[in-house]
């Protein structure tokens, strides 16, 4: 079976954040996902929206046997295991979250649908703390 390489964003402003980061890393992993590189965590002010929490932030690159939308399926179960309870496509809206996964590459794809866009623009190119953290896997 084929191995995709895909990057990762990864975040949480609720609870433990760092813990809840770990826990979803682990998910993937558990789901069939190689880790093969994370960076170092990320504390940032929350984008587009209000709040008082901070954000714990990492990047990560995978290889996965999943087809992209398998693979956003899997990462949506996952927040739904952990407790999210809101997705901002669906409630059209950014708000605090125990986690929240994104995948900002797949390969080289170039990818759009209504549930999925890849590369994941706004994260490449217009969140500061997105750049930081991706600057090496990019």
């Amino acid at each position: 079976m084929s191995q995709h390489k895909v990057v990762l964003l990864l975040g949480s402003n609720l609870g433990e954040q760092k813990k809840n980061v770990e826990l979803a890393l682990k998910k993937l992993k558990d789901a069939g996902n190689h880790i093969s590189q994370t960076t170092e965590y990320l504390m940032s002010e929350p984008v587009e929206f209000v709040s008082s929490n901070i954000f714990c932030n990492i990047a990560a690159i995978i290889f996965t046997p999943l087809s992209p939308i398998q693979l956003l399926d899997c990462i949506k179960n996952i927040e739904v295991e952990m407790g999210r309870v809101n997705d901002s496509k669906v409630s059209g809206g950014y708000t605090d979250r125990i986690i929240d996964i994104d995948i900002i590459k797949y390969n080289e794809l170039n990818f759009q649908s209504e549930r999925l866009e890849i590369p994941h623009k706004k994260h490449l190119f217009e969140r500061d703390f997105s750049r930081v953290l991706l600057k090496n896997f990019i």
